[in-house]
């Protein structure tokens, strides 16, 4: 099978002939449709990531595709099941193998490009919102990074979840998107004050950062009293420092997210999540905003699309099935 294989950290992966992998006990084998490209995975390539494999290993976190195989004891889902898979790595090649219990089943309705840019981005924004931040109706949301893969499904679901969404991003032709997706005031990091345009607009009670960096520090002296604050990346490179001080004097609190984390400790949270995303796709609430689709060849073309900041949405590689 042809696959994406990171062999080194130091050098620009390819896209290599390798076996057919056999699924194991408790794995099911997908015949890939599509992989959802995430920022992480340019991360992982570099070795910075914080649960990068050992090489040499396949990337790829989120694929959809057909149940082509079980491995032993392995219950199902049955052979030409359509799943998503949330696998962590694997999922840039034909074929990958997975454990069965992250196999998601898709509505017969749902396209696979549609599906694998659906898990990691709306999932992370629902559990962010919803389960951690508690964001209620008539509260303003500021979404940092809001043309992004995570940071656009932030906008949609704050938007669905009643909020007064304020969207910050770089660029007319970004912000044009965040808007499409819901969001009722724009910022353009490129040339406007962040912290003085959303104290203008009243404040900010929850905030959402992909970003960090100097857009974290903008944003969190933009802060109403008893605002919760979500870093869930820091895709500016920088990892900014909380001062604890403001946090008493301002009664904010910061919340951690890493949605991946959850399956591991607490999969519940995850599963509901996404009963409700699935819902809300069938009823036609949530659309993935997938700018860019590129075959398994053009991997490392489409991975610099995120690197250049050069999409908007999610970046899709297809397998042709």
């Amino acid at each position: 099978m042809r696959a994406y294989q990171i062999t080194s950290h130091e050098t620009r992966p390819e896209v290599l002939d390798l076996p057919m992998p056999e699924p194991g006990p408790g794995e099911i084998r997908v015949k890939v449709g599509a992989c959802g490209l995430n920022f992480a995975d340019l991360l992982m390539q570099k070795g910075t990531y914080q649960e990068t494999p050992a090489l040499p290993f396949i990337g790829g976190m989120e694929v959809a595709g057909v149940v082509d195989a079980l491995g032993p004891d392995t219950n199902g889902p049955a052979v030409g099941t359509r799943v998503a898979v949330f696998g962590g790595q694997g999922g840039l090649a034909e074929y990958g193998c997975f454990d069965a219990s992250r196999a998601v089943p898709l509505p017969d309705d749902m396209p696979f490009e549609d599906a694998a840019a659906f898990l990691i981005a709306y999932g992370t924004s629902h559990v962010a919102l919803d389960y951690r931040a508690r964001l209620q109706p008539g509260e303003t949301l500021l979404v940092l990074g809001a043309a992004g893969g995570v940071g656009l499904t932030a906008v949609e679901i704050g938007k669905l979840m009643g909020a007064n969404v304020i969207a910050c991003a770089r660029g007319a032709d970004k912000l044009e998107v965040a808007k499409k997706a819901g969001a009722d005031h724009l910022i353009d990091a490129t040339n406007e004050d962040i912290r003085s345009v959303v104290k203008s607009l009243g404040g900010a009670d929850v905030v959402y950062d992909p970003v960090g960096g100097e857009q974290w520090k903008a944003a969190f002296r933009a802060c109403n009293p008893e605002a919760r604050l979500l870093p869930i990346g820091f895709a500016s490179g920088e990892v900014p420092q909380v001062p604890t001080n403001h946090l008493l004097v301002k009664n904010l609190t910061v919340m951690g997210l890493y949605w991946g984390g959850y399956i591991a400790f607490k999969p519940q949270v995850v599963v509901d999540s996404l009963t409700t995303l699935f819902q809300w796709y069938g009823e036609g609430r949530i659309k993935p905003h997938v700018s860019n689709t590129l075959p398994l060849e053009q991997t490392n073309e489409a991975m610099d699309l995120l690197r250049k900041r050069k999409s908007t949405g999610k970046v899709v590689v297809t397998m042709g099935l």
